[in-house]
């Protein structure tokens, strides 16, 4: 069996629901369909919540109504037979009467919950519907009966696992079986999800909970690029990675995968295929255990990053300096991206500065801190072993016109990264495409 995920951009319309249809259909073995919620719909949700935290209940409804709306337009597109459409103009009603209700009553974060994991629901009930008219056998899935996460907020694989087996063995007659992404239940059975990118880690989840033959992912990109796209001309994808170059590429800014869904595919050797919907013929990327030989593969950048430095003159030959700074941030459970040392001062990055006050306070115990914000971890990956030479050369001396404030290099073989002011970014990353991969005609 393969596992197939579409991102948001591939179901956002009834022509591309169609098209999708008909991808999924090109496989001659059994195929698990993972879909995400059309392309929108998420951020809309969240808007409605935030207008309900805040008791704003009349423009919730108009944002209610107006969402409905939009799916209506699309069912009376999508399908051909009054039937059919009637079937799913009824469903969109209850799903958005479901909605309405929330304007009438308390709200708290579990039904935060149940209003965001909606887009999935909604989509997987409208290809499946069209499947159907289509004389297509297929099979939903609901994700809330199989997918949950453990009392860490971990996914539960030995549930996964068992009860999605259990869910698959009742309709082994049929070829295409659907279920959401993102979505899940938690340790007490509450809807719950598996947060922003989430049907990426869903996909990879369940290809190894089936230690399926493949795990594709299809989104509106043939591949993972080897520079963002977005910003340098010319970029090209990258034919095979191994999955840590994908882990690092994906933790550092590539959009196109989310960085978690890595993990679970690696732990069954299970080779991820990333792939473009608009181009389904492309090439795309194959992530696998198999590594391509030693050079560099691609380019990434991570954006708001703040940089801490703490000076200390009593760090001079003691120890337990470096346990107290991480000590601190285990305290706010916030991860560190970067690290750099010398023998008075730590320079640590982090992305996430929810706790940013409260962590500086703490360090001042243990000398002067200093805060930068607006920073870009730039991160170059590939195959650099030990015994090396020439990789790091080649990347500093593409960026010897821009400052460099922190540089790690040896911490892993499959990356070198340096941190930028913000500023720079394009010019960093234009300038490393002109050097190392000789690509950009900007």
């Amino acid at each position: 069996m393969k596992v197939l995920k579409f991102g948001g951009t591939s179901v956002g319309s009834a022509a591309r629901i169609k098209n999708v249809a008909q991808l999924v259909q090109r496989e001659n073995r059994p195929v698990l369909v993972v879909l995400s919620a059309m392309s929108g719909t998420t951020n809309r949700l969240v808007d409605i919540t935030g207008l309900l935290k805040h008791k704003r209940t009349d423009e919730a409804k108009k944002q209610i109504q107006e969402l409905h709306r939009q799916y209506q337009l699309v069912a009376e597109e999508l399908f051909e037979t009054e039937n059919w459409k009637q079937q799913a103009l009824q469903l969109l009603e209850e799903h958005f009467q479901y909605l309405q209700a929330f304007t009438q009553d308390l709200f708290t974060v579990n039904e935060e919950r149940a209003i965001l994991a909606q887009g999935e629901l909604l989509s997987t009930a409208l290809f499946h519907f069209h499947l159907l008219e289509t004389m297509v056998p297929g099979t939903l899935l609901p994700a809330l009966n199989f997918m949950r996460l453990d009392q860490d907020q971990e996914p539960d694989m030995t549930y996964i696992r068992e009860n999605l087996q259990r869910e698959i063995s009742q309709h082994d007659q049929n070829q295409i079986f659907v279920t959401q992404g993102y979505i899940c239940r938690n340790t007490f059975g509450e809807i719950d999800n598996l947060k922003r990118g989430g049907s990426d880690y869903s996909a990879s989840l369940i290809g190894a909970a089936l230690k399926a033959e493949e795990i594709q992912i299809w989104t509106d990109i043939d591949g993972m690029h080897n520079n963002d796209p977005r910003i340098v001309k010319n970029t090209y994808p990258i034919a095979e990675l191994s999955f840590d170059e994908a882990a690092e590429l994906a933790y550092f800014g590539a959009k196109i995968l989310h960085p978690s869904s890595v993990w679970p595919a690696k732990q069954e050797n299970i080779p991820v295929r990333l792939l473009n919907t608009m181009q389904p013929e492309a090439r795309g990327t194959l992530i696998s255990g198999k590594t391509t030989g030693q050079n560099i593969k691609a380019v990434a950048a991570k954006d708001c990053i703040t940089a801490i430095k703490i000076q200390s003159s009593r760090m001079l030959l003691a120890y337990g300096f470096l346990r107290s700074v991480f000590e601190v941030f285990e305290v706010y459970k916030t991860p560190i991206d970067m690290i750099t040392t010398s023998e008075v001062a730590v320079s640590i990055t982090i992305d996430d500065t929810k706790h940013l006050g409260a962590i500086v306070e703490d360090l001042k115990l243990y000398g002067n801190v200093e805060v930068e914000q607006d920073q870009t971890i730039i991160c170059i990956v590939g195959d650099f072993l030990a015994e090396s030479t020439g990789y790091a050369l080649e990347v500093v001396t593409a960026l010897q016109h821009i400052p460099l404030r922190m540089i790690s290099y040896g911490g892993s073989k499959n990356n070198i990264s340096f941190l930028i002011k913000t500023e720079h970014k394009v010019e960093a990353l234009t300038a490393l495409n002109d050097n190392v991969f000789g690509k950009s005609k900007n």
